[in-house]
């Protein structure tokens, strides 16, 4: 079986390119972390029997000009660049493990609500510039009620980490994970529950056509004022204008973006000149053993794997 293997994980990290090809000898190797456009995906998975990809978008366009290939094995958390019904449609199987990423991205959560809370990016970036900030206060994690929209995999490892802060758990989740809640403590609530009640938020949602765009003006004014968010699972679910102008007045205290609409960010945006906003390059999986988890089970995957049925996750 040829294997095109796009995913940056086995360019970054020699040894695991090793222990695929001892199970793939015929592989080819994209040498960049620089991400493919279409032309360029299609050109270089021509004539392979699978792709082992990272975030590369697989639809019908790009397909049609594939028929060769049969198997897509994803070394990621989420399977949201992939279009299950082209899949399907062209009889693609996937590979794929929910979460293999969680612990890495749990502990940048918790991480990140520390630091927003605090200002601590901001404080740093002065110290940068030959500043003594004068002003350094800011608020405990300690004691708040903390929301997390999404209770899957991450959100549920999330939760676990947040247990030793004392804080009042609340979580909405389209499943109903009564059982872990009641381990954990956690109080089930709805949308509006969430937003009104949460002073520091945690955005865990997969990106589908009911989630792109849910965090809107409208959304975003239900929110407490003063609230604290974060979004390290997708962008496009956040409108980023919108944030903007209630980061300025005030209306969120402070806000932490992991994900963006466009990735790469190429421009500075408006929102990376407020002080009190934080944003990382889409790093929260990068921990070397979470590079490694995600790659071998990439691995596995091409040889564990399905076509997509309706009513199943990649399907909205």
């Amino acid at each position: 079986m040829r294997v095109a293997v796009t995913s940056p994980f086995f360019y970054l990290l020699p040894y695991l390119k090793d222990e695929l090809l001892a199970a793939y000898p015929d592989c080819k190797f994209k040498e960049t972390f620089d991400p493919f456009d279409k032309e360029e995906l299609i050109e270089f998975c021509k004539g392979c029997d699978a792709a082992l990809i990272g975030l590369d978008r697989f639809d019908d366009e790009v397909l049609i000009k594939l028929p060769d290939l049969k198997i897509i094995a994803l070394c990621s958390a989420g399977a949201d660049h992939l279009d299950p019904s082209a899949l399907k449609k062209h009889n693609v199987k996937m590979g794929w493990v929910a979460g293999i990423n969680k612990h890495a991205v749990a502990e940048m959560t918790i991480s990140t609500m520390i630091n927003i809370m605090r200002n601590f990016h901001h404080l740093s970036e002065q110290l940068h510039q030959g500043k003594w900030p004068n002003r350094r206060g800011g608020h405990l994690l300690q004691g708040k009620t903390v929301g997390i929209h999404g209770c899957g995999n991450i959100g549920q490892e999330v939760v676990k980490r947040l247990k030793p802060f004392g804080v009042h758990i609340i979580a909405c989740d389209r499943i109903k994970n009564l059982n872990f809640y009641k381990e954990f403590d956690v109080e089930e609530v709805t949308p509006e529950e969430l937003w009104s009640k949460s002073e520091v938020l945690t955005i865990h949602l997969s990106r589908n056509k009911s989630t792109i765009g849910l965090y809107s003006e409208n959304v975003l004014d239900k929110l407490r004022p003063g609230i604290f968010l974060i979004n390290t699972s997708r962008g496009r679910i956040i409108d980023e204008e919108a944030l903007f102008s209630r980061l300025k007045t005030g209306k969120i205290a402070a806000a932490h973006l992991d994900v963006f609409e466009t990735e790469p960010v190429h421009n500075v945006l408006d929102l990376f000149k407020l002080p009190n906003f934080m944003g990382t390059p889409h790093t929260g999986a990068g921990a070397r053993e979470a590079w490694e988890a995600m790659a071998r089970s990439g691995i596995r995957n091409l040889s564990e794997n399905w076509i997509p049925e309706p009513g199943i996750y990649p399907y909205d």
